[in-house]
């Protein structure tokens, strides 16, 4: 079994060209990181990670939403903001490149957490900031149940996360459903995760990259049978 766990896929082909700029994103829980780490793996693209546990407000966030909000997504903005600037050139024009997280996604949260003087004072510190991410060249956005979102919060340990209330994953889903329903920046590909295992299953990722190879047009959907492959 361990031998299977660790062995990659083999996506390349010489008549395909893999986006060069790939995002992976979806609700608290959904498995982005997990996938944009294995994705990075199989196709030999650099990593853009969001320091996600690195903010101090976050733990208290969870606790007491209301009085915490603006403080934890000032700092999520300047993260992620921070993160965009200060990748190599390189990294972003020439090279290949995974990330976890679309700058886009900051404001789908402010909008869920902040009241309006809040989020007032933040669209005009975002406007100052005036990030300027490199458009992807495909969006993966992963969807999950709730019950399937806790079940992989409490798997993962995280203490602080414990707390965090089904009614407000709820929220954050919704919001996300929301704003990929409209999302026209970038291809798009919609992955029901709920019954999939990209950390440990190596022919779900599989699945995915041949479902990439596949794609037309500007939007899809992967929606496995995880019996079948």
């Amino acid at each position: 079994m361990r031998a299977q766990a660790d062995r990659k896929p083999t996506p390349t082909a010489e008549s395909f060209q893999w986006p060069r700029h790939l995002v992976v994103e979806g609700p608290i829980g959904v498995g982005k990181t997990t996938l944009a780490h294995r994705l990075a793996e199989a196709l030999g693209h650099s990593l853009l990670l969001e320091p996600v546990l690195e903010n101090p407000f976050l733990d208290r966030f969870y606790l007491s939403k209301g009085a915490n909000a603006l403080q934890t997504q000032l700092f999520f903005l300047l993260t992620r903001a921070q993160v965009i600037g200060e990748a190599p050139e390189d990294d972003l024009l020439d090279s290949l490149v995974v990330a976890d997280f679309l700058m886009e996604k900051d404001r789908l949260f402010a909008r869920l957490t902040l009241d309006e003087n809040e989020f007032s004072l933040y669209d005009r510190i975002h406007a100052a900031l005036d990030p300027k991410p490199l458009r992807p060249d495909l969006v993966i956005y992963l969807q999950a149940p709730v019950s399937v979102l806790q079940r992989r919060i409490r798997r993962r340990g995280i203490t602080f996360e414990q707390t965090i209330e089904a009614n407000y994953l709820d929220q954050v889903a919704t919001a996300y459903t929301r704003f990929f329903h409209a999302y026209d920046q970038a291809p798009l590909l919609v992955v029901n995760a709920a019954e999939i295992d990209f950390a440990n299953n190596p022919a779900h990722l599989q699945a995915l990259l041949d479902h990439i190879k596949r794609m037309e047009g500007g939007r899809s959907y992967f929606n496995p049978n995880p019996t079948l492959i």
